[in-house]
């Protein structure tokens, strides 16, 4: 039992160091201009505010090129809530898979305005079609990732996530 106290205290002292550490913003998901990120600012120029930032969407195929990604590499800070609207649109099956769900705090994923909130990481999103999935999380741990499409990454479809 003393074990079991010593425990709960370093955790409730864990937690009130980390107080002023930025939360994903309360309220309604589709205001995104509360705490829309600038693609031009660095990270370590940027604070962690308690409103979500939009990451830059990433597209995966384009109608002219079907192994094409919008963008390669992305840079977050830690502590910070973000949105991110992933994208397929070449027409291909995508199945995007990437380590930094097993290292966030999940919030929800949003497919056409329907919410799924879990007690854990999704392993993998898969387009089945063309469309958008948004996931919504705060960064925890630093550090860098890695995103790919498993079966195109070798056509140029990967990149990674950079956590400061």
């Amino acid at each position: 039992m003393r074990k079991f106290r010593a425990v709960a205290f370093a955790a409730l002292v864990g937690m009130a160091l980390t107080q002023d550490q930025a939360w994903a913003q309360d309220g309604n998901d589709d205001d995104a201009a509360a705490g829309a990120a600038s693609t031009e600012a660095s990270p370590q120029a940027e604070k962690t505010t308690r409103a979500s930032k939009d990451v830059p969407e990433l597209i995966l195929g384009s109608k002219q090129d079907q192994f094409t990604a919008s963008q390669k590499d992305f840079e977050l800070i830690a502590g910070q809530g973000y949105r991110w609207k992933i994208t397929a649109a070449g027409g291909l099956e995508y199945k995007f898979h990437t380590d930094l769900f097993r290292n966030v705090w999940n919030n929800q994923i949003v497919i056409n305005d329907l919410e799924v909130h879990m007690n854990g990481a999704p392993a993998w999103l898969e387009f089945d079609a063309d469309g958008t999935i948004q996931v919504q999380f705060t960064t925890v741990r630093p550090g860098i990732y890695t995103w790919s499409v498993p079966d195109l990454a070798d056509k140029g479809m990967k990149g990674t996530i950079t956590i400061k």
